[in-house]
């Protein structure tokens, strides 16, 4: 699971340049606002889920796995926000936030690496 997260963190990392170096503003504005607030709520129940039972069943993979559920959340609470920026004449904030969304996902990638790595050497 810390692998696949890591891996989205890449992902976003080039997308976040290639936005940098050939910028294009995001079309559909409202659609992707919508989509970002309703990917963000439906992910956040997901990882409070996860997490929870993750901790109760001390288990290091299912919280792992709400750390990856809260990690799409943040991802969409990001479109949401590029989206509303955007609208708003900056451009330039799609670009940005994809930079921040990566830092974001490779925070997160730490904190299950943190979890399960803490978790396997404690049995």
């Amino acid at each position: 699971m810390v692998l696949a997260i890591f891996v989205s963190a890449c992902v976003a990392g080039v997308f976040a340049i290639e936005k940098f170096i050939s910028p294009q503003a995001p079309d559909h504005l409202l659609a992707l606002g919508i989509a970002g607030a309703v990917g963000f709520g439906e992910n956040e129940v997901a990882a409070q889920v996860r997490l929870g039972a993750g901790r109760r069943l001390d288990s290091p993979a299912l919280v792992a796995d709400g750390y990856h559920a809260r990690t799409d959340g943040f991802v969409s609470l990001g479109v949401l926000l590029s989206a509303a920026l955007v609208a708003l004449g900056l451009p330039l904030a799609d670009p940005i936030i994809a930079m921040v969304i990566t830092g974001v996902i490779l925070r997160i990638t730490w904190q299950s690496w943190l979890t399960v790595h803490g978790q396997a050497h404690s049995q």
